[in-house]
Protein backbone atom coordinates (compact mmCIF):
# COMPACT_ATOMS: atom_id res chain seq x y z
CA UNK A 1 0.00 0.00 0.00
CA UNK A 2 2.77 2.44 0.13
CA UNK A 3 3.29 2.55 -3.31
CA UNK A 4 0.15 4.43 -3.66
CA UNK A 5 0.51 6.69 -0.97
CA UNK A 6 3.45 9.20 -1.42
CA UNK A 7 1.72 12.02 -2.87
CA UNK A 8 -0.34 11.91 0.17
CA UNK A 9 3.15 11.52 2.40
CA UNK A 10 4.37 14.35 0.90
CA UNK A 11 1.83 16.53 1.97
CA UNK A 12 1.48 15.11 5.19
CA UNK A 13 5.68 15.84 5.47
CA UNK A 14 5.45 19.11 3.96
CA UNK A 15 8.61 18.27 2.16
CA UNK A 16 10.31 15.27 -0.04
CA UNK A 17 12.71 14.83 2.31
CA UNK A 18 9.98 13.98 5.16
CA UNK A 19 8.12 11.59 2.50
CA UNK A 20 11.14 9.70 1.62
CA UNK A 21 11.74 9.24 4.96
CA UNK A 22 8.49 8.08 5.89
CA UNK A 23 8.39 5.67 3.05
CA UNK A 24 12.05 4.49 3.38
CA UNK A 25 13.29 5.49 0.17
CA UNK A 26 15.94 7.96 -1.20
CA UNK A 27 14.47 12.15 -2.07
CA UNK A 28 15.58 11.80 -5.52
CA UNK A 29 12.73 8.32 -5.92
CA UNK A 30 10.22 10.14 -4.58
CA UNK A 31 10.55 13.40 -6.63
CA UNK A 32 11.61 10.95 -9.47
CA UNK A 33 7.98 9.26 -8.52
CA UNK A 34 5.87 12.55 -8.13
CA UNK A 35 7.40 13.84 -12.00
CA UNK A 36 6.10 10.28 -13.77
CA UNK A 37 2.57 10.76 -11.65
CA UNK A 38 2.55 14.30 -13.05
CA UNK A 39 3.44 13.30 -16.46
CA UNK A 40 0.38 10.89 -16.66
CA UNK A 41 -1.62 13.34 -15.35
CA UNK A 42 -0.32 16.04 -17.81
CA UNK A 43 -0.31 18.55 -15.18
CA UNK A 44 2.00 19.44 -12.39
CA UNK A 45 1.16 18.65 -8.76
CA UNK A 46 3.97 21.16 -6.92
CA UNK A 47 5.57 24.44 -7.65
CA UNK A 48 9.01 23.81 -7.89
CA UNK A 49 9.56 27.69 -8.29
CA UNK A 50 11.02 28.03 -4.81
CA UNK A 51 14.19 26.59 -2.95
CA UNK A 52 10.87 24.08 -1.25
CA UNK A 53 8.11 22.19 -3.74
CA UNK A 54 4.94 23.66 -2.85
CA UNK A 55 1.57 21.35 -3.33
CA UNK A 56 -0.52 22.85 -6.14
CA UNK A 57 -4.62 22.16 -5.85
CA UNK A 58 -4.76 19.22 -7.81
CA UNK A 59 -2.13 17.53 -5.43
CA UNK A 60 -4.24 17.81 -2.53
CA UNK A 61 -7.21 16.62 -5.23
CA UNK A 62 -5.01 13.09 -5.90
CA UNK A 63 -4.39 12.61 -2.56
CA UNK A 64 -7.72 12.69 -1.18
CA UNK A 65 -9.13 10.27 -4.00
CA UNK A 66 -5.83 8.03 -3.16
CA UNK A 67 -6.64 8.13 0.79
CA UNK A 68 -10.31 7.50 0.40
CA UNK A 69 -9.09 4.78 -2.55
CA UNK A 70 -6.40 3.61 0.72
CA UNK A 71 -9.28 3.57 3.42
CA UNK A 72 -11.59 1.41 1.36
CA UNK A 73 -8.87 -1.03 0.53
CA UNK A 74 -7.87 -1.27 4.35
CA UNK A 75 -11.67 -1.49 5.45
CA UNK A 76 -11.45 -5.14 3.01
CA UNK A 77 -8.19 -6.09 4.13
CA UNK A 78 -9.04 -6.20 7.43
CA UNK A 79 -12.62 -7.94 6.81
CA UNK A 80 -12.74 -11.82 8.15
CA UNK A 81 -14.26 -13.05 4.78
CA UNK A 82 -10.66 -12.43 3.08
CA UNK A 83 -8.87 -15.24 3.72
CA UNK A 84 -5.00 -15.12 3.73
CA UNK A 85 -3.33 -17.84 1.23
CA UNK A 86 -0.11 -18.08 -0.28
CA UNK A 87 3.38 -18.83 0.72
CA UNK A 88 6.38 -17.33 3.45
CA UNK A 89 9.74 -19.04 2.93
CA UNK A 90 10.50 -18.70 6.50
CA UNK A 91 14.60 -19.07 7.59
CA UNK A 92 15.20 -20.17 11.54
CA UNK A 93 18.23 -20.79 13.14
CA UNK A 94 18.74 -24.18 13.74
CA UNK A 95 18.76 -23.64 17.58
CA UNK A 96 15.51 -22.34 17.23
CA UNK A 97 13.87 -24.85 14.73
CA UNK A 98 12.49 -27.45 17.13
CA UNK A 99 11.02 -24.58 19.54
CA UNK A 100 9.62 -22.67 16.70
CA UNK A 101 8.85 -24.90 13.37
CA UNK A 102 6.36 -27.38 14.99
CA UNK A 103 3.65 -24.86 17.10
CA UNK A 104 3.53 -21.89 14.15
CA UNK A 105 3.20 -24.58 11.61
CA UNK A 106 0.38 -26.74 13.61
CA UNK A 107 -0.79 -22.30 14.21
CA UNK A 108 -0.81 -21.99 10.92
CA UNK A 109 -2.42 -24.60 9.66
CA UNK A 110 -5.55 -24.44 12.04
CA UNK A 111 -6.23 -20.57 11.23
CA UNK A 112 -5.22 -20.35 7.54
CA UNK A 113 -5.11 -23.54 5.84
CA UNK A 114 -4.13 -21.91 2.24
CA UNK A 115 -1.19 -20.44 4.07
CA UNK A 116 1.75 -22.72 3.45
CA UNK A 117 5.35 -22.51 5.51
CA UNK A 118 8.20 -23.04 3.93
CA UNK A 119 11.05 -23.42 6.18
CA UNK A 120 14.95 -23.37 5.41
CA UNK A 121 17.85 -23.05 8.41
CA UNK A 122 21.12 -21.68 8.12
CA UNK A 123 23.16 -19.43 10.55
CA UNK A 124 22.17 -15.95 11.00
CA UNK A 125 24.12 -13.69 8.71
CA UNK A 126 23.08 -16.05 5.90
CA UNK A 127 19.53 -15.77 6.78
CA UNK A 128 19.75 -12.02 6.66
CA UNK A 129 21.46 -12.05 3.92
CA UNK A 130 18.97 -14.04 2.04
CA UNK A 131 16.41 -11.82 3.39
CA UNK A 132 17.59 -8.60 2.18
CA UNK A 133 18.43 -10.33 -1.69
CA UNK A 134 14.21 -11.47 -1.53
CA UNK A 135 15.47 -15.43 -1.24
CA UNK A 136 13.36 -15.68 1.88
CA UNK A 137 10.11 -13.79 2.96
CA UNK A 138 11.37 -13.45 6.84
CA UNK A 139 13.82 -14.83 9.25
CA UNK A 140 13.83 -15.91 12.82
CA UNK A 141 17.71 -14.70 13.85
CA UNK A 142 19.94 -13.86 16.46
CA UNK A 143 20.04 -9.72 15.58
CA UNK A 144 23.55 -8.21 14.96
CA UNK A 145 24.42 -6.24 18.06
CA UNK A 146 24.71 -3.37 15.40
CA UNK A 147 21.07 -3.39 14.78
CA UNK A 148 21.59 -4.71 11.14
CA UNK A 149 20.78 -3.14 7.90
CA UNK A 150 18.40 -0.22 7.75
CA UNK A 151 16.56 -1.54 4.74
CA UNK A 152 15.15 -4.89 6.98
CA UNK A 153 12.54 -4.58 9.44
CA UNK A 154 13.30 -6.14 12.96
CA UNK A 155 10.99 -7.75 15.19
CA UNK A 156 11.91 -8.53 18.44
CA UNK A 157 10.77 -12.56 19.49
CA UNK A 158 12.70 -13.09 22.49
CA UNK A 159 15.50 -12.25 24.65
CA UNK A 160 17.79 -15.30 26.15
CA UNK A 161 20.09 -15.23 28.04
CA UNK A 162 23.28 -17.25 27.64
CA UNK A 163 24.71 -19.96 30.44
CA UNK A 164 27.75 -22.27 31.36
CA UNK A 165 27.30 -25.42 31.24
CA UNK A 166 29.64 -27.77 32.79
CA UNK A 167 30.10 -31.61 33.00
CA UNK A 168 27.73 -33.29 35.43
CA UNK A 169 30.50 -34.49 38.30
CA UNK A 170 31.48 -30.85 38.20
CA UNK A 171 31.59 -29.24 41.72
CA UNK A 172 33.37 -25.92 41.36
CA UNK A 173 31.00 -22.77 42.50
CA UNK A 174 32.68 -19.84 40.53
CA UNK A 175 32.88 -19.38 36.96
CA UNK A 176 37.15 -18.59 37.27
CA UNK A 177 37.31 -22.10 38.96
CA UNK A 178 36.05 -24.02 36.76
CA UNK A 179 37.68 -22.30 33.95
CA UNK A 180 40.67 -22.70 35.93
CA UNK A 181 39.32 -27.15 36.11
CA UNK A 182 38.44 -27.52 32.72
CA UNK A 183 39.30 -26.48 28.90
CA UNK A 184 37.55 -24.00 27.29
CA UNK A 185 35.16 -25.31 24.60
CA UNK A 186 34.10 -21.91 22.09
CA UNK A 187 31.33 -21.02 20.12
CA UNK A 188 31.91 -19.95 16.84
CA UNK A 189 33.24 -16.75 17.75
CA UNK A 190 32.14 -15.53 13.92
CA UNK A 191 28.17 -15.37 15.33
CA UNK A 192 26.46 -13.14 17.46
CA UNK A 193 26.36 -15.91 19.90
CA UNK A 194 29.93 -16.44 20.08
CA UNK A 195 30.66 -13.07 20.32
CA UNK A 196 28.74 -12.71 23.52
CA UNK A 197 30.12 -15.47 25.19
CA UNK A 198 33.48 -14.59 24.29
CA UNK A 199 33.03 -11.11 25.33
CA UNK A 200 31.96 -12.19 28.53
CA UNK A 201 34.38 -14.84 29.42
CA UNK A 202 37.42 -12.34 28.80
CA UNK A 203 35.82 -10.49 31.69
CA UNK A 204 35.62 -12.63 33.99
CA UNK A 205 38.68 -14.85 33.68
CA UNK A 206 42.53 -14.20 32.78
CA UNK A 207 43.75 -17.75 32.24
CA UNK A 208 41.63 -19.75 29.48
CA UNK A 209 42.65 -22.91 28.12
CA UNK A 210 41.50 -25.00 25.39
CA UNK A 211 40.92 -24.86 21.58
CA UNK A 212 38.19 -26.55 20.17
CA UNK A 213 35.44 -24.22 19.00
CA UNK A 214 32.24 -25.37 16.77
CA UNK A 215 29.14 -23.73 15.56
CA UNK A 216 26.73 -26.89 17.01
CA UNK A 217 25.33 -26.10 20.40
CA UNK A 218 24.38 -29.49 20.33
CA UNK A 219 27.68 -30.94 19.74
CA UNK A 220 29.49 -29.03 21.99
CA UNK A 221 26.52 -29.49 25.01
CA UNK A 222 27.25 -33.54 24.06
CA UNK A 223 31.61 -32.54 24.42
CA UNK A 224 30.68 -31.02 27.61
CA UNK A 225 28.53 -34.12 29.19
CA UNK A 226 31.20 -36.25 28.35
CA UNK A 227 33.56 -34.28 30.62
CA UNK A 228 35.75 -32.32 27.86
CA UNK A 229 35.31 -28.65 28.85
CA UNK A 230 32.87 -26.36 29.55
CA UNK A 231 31.05 -23.95 27.44
CA UNK A 232 28.73 -20.66 27.72
CA UNK A 233 25.78 -21.07 25.13
CA UNK A 234 22.29 -20.48 24.65
CA UNK A 235 19.99 -23.84 25.37
CA UNK A 236 17.20 -23.53 23.81
CA UNK A 237 15.70 -26.83 23.45
CA UNK A 238 15.21 -28.51 27.53
CA UNK A 239 15.17 -31.77 25.86
CA UNK A 240 18.78 -31.08 24.56
CA UNK A 241 20.39 -30.92 28.10
CA UNK A 242 17.94 -34.45 29.07
CA UNK A 243 19.68 -36.21 25.75
CA UNK A 244 23.05 -34.54 27.06
CA UNK A 245 23.13 -34.56 31.11
CA UNK A 246 25.21 -30.85 32.24
CA UNK A 247 25.40 -28.86 35.16
CA UNK A 248 23.73 -25.54 33.96
CA UNK A 249 25.57 -21.89 35.88
CA UNK A 250 23.44 -19.00 35.71
CA UNK A 251 25.98 -15.99 35.32
CA UNK A 252 24.14 -13.82 37.39
CA UNK A 253 23.32 -9.87 36.54
CA UNK A 254 26.04 -9.61 33.91
CA UNK A 255 25.09 -12.47 31.72
CA UNK A 256 25.37 -11.60 28.12
CA UNK A 257 21.68 -11.46 25.98
CA UNK A 258 20.73 -12.93 23.10
CA UNK A 259 18.15 -11.16 21.08
CA UNK A 260 16.40 -13.29 18.86
CA UNK A 261 14.49 -11.04 15.75
CA UNK A 262 11.85 -11.73 13.11
CA UNK A 263 13.66 -9.81 10.23
CA UNK A 264 11.45 -9.17 6.89
CA UNK A 265 11.98 -6.28 4.18
CA UNK A 266 10.26 -2.81 5.21
CA UNK A 267 8.88 -3.06 1.75
CA UNK A 268 6.95 -5.90 2.87
CA UNK A 269 5.40 -4.25 6.27
CA UNK A 270 2.06 -4.61 4.81
CA UNK A 271 1.95 -8.45 4.43
CA UNK A 272 -0.75 -10.13 5.70
CA UNK A 273 0.68 -13.38 4.86
CA UNK A 274 3.49 -12.17 6.93
CA UNK A 275 1.43 -10.91 9.77
CA UNK A 276 -0.62 -13.98 10.11
CA UNK A 277 3.59 -16.08 10.58
CA UNK A 278 4.65 -13.27 12.85
CA UNK A 279 1.81 -13.77 15.26
CA UNK A 280 1.71 -17.56 14.85
CA UNK A 281 5.08 -17.54 16.09
CA UNK A 282 5.04 -14.93 18.79
CA UNK A 283 2.48 -17.85 20.32
CA UNK A 284 4.64 -20.30 19.89
CA UNK A 285 7.52 -18.93 21.28
CA UNK A 286 5.44 -17.41 23.93
CA UNK A 287 3.95 -21.53 24.87
CA UNK A 288 7.43 -22.30 24.56
CA UNK A 289 8.69 -19.60 27.36
CA UNK A 290 5.72 -20.58 29.94
CA UNK A 291 6.61 -24.33 29.54
CA UNK A 292 10.39 -23.31 30.14
CA UNK A 293 9.26 -21.61 33.46
CA UNK A 294 7.16 -24.04 34.81
CA UNK A 295 10.33 -26.47 34.23
CA UNK A 296 12.41 -23.69 36.01
CA UNK A 297 14.58 -23.30 33.54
Amino acid sequence: MNSVNRPYAVLRGGTLAAAAHEMNLTPSAISMQMKQLEAYLGQPLFDRSGLQVKPMKLAHEVSSVMRDALQQLESLRKRATVSIEGSVRLGVIESMQPIVLPATMRLLRERYPRLELRPARGRSASLIAAVKAGDLDAALVAQPESGGSARLRWQPMLRRELVLVAPPTATESSVAALFKQYDWIRYDRSTVTGTLAARFVSTQVREKRGTLEFDSTPAIVAMVSGGLGISVVQIADPGLVATYPVRIVRLGRGAPMLQLSLVTRKTDDDSRTLAAMREAMHTALMTAQRQRSDRGM
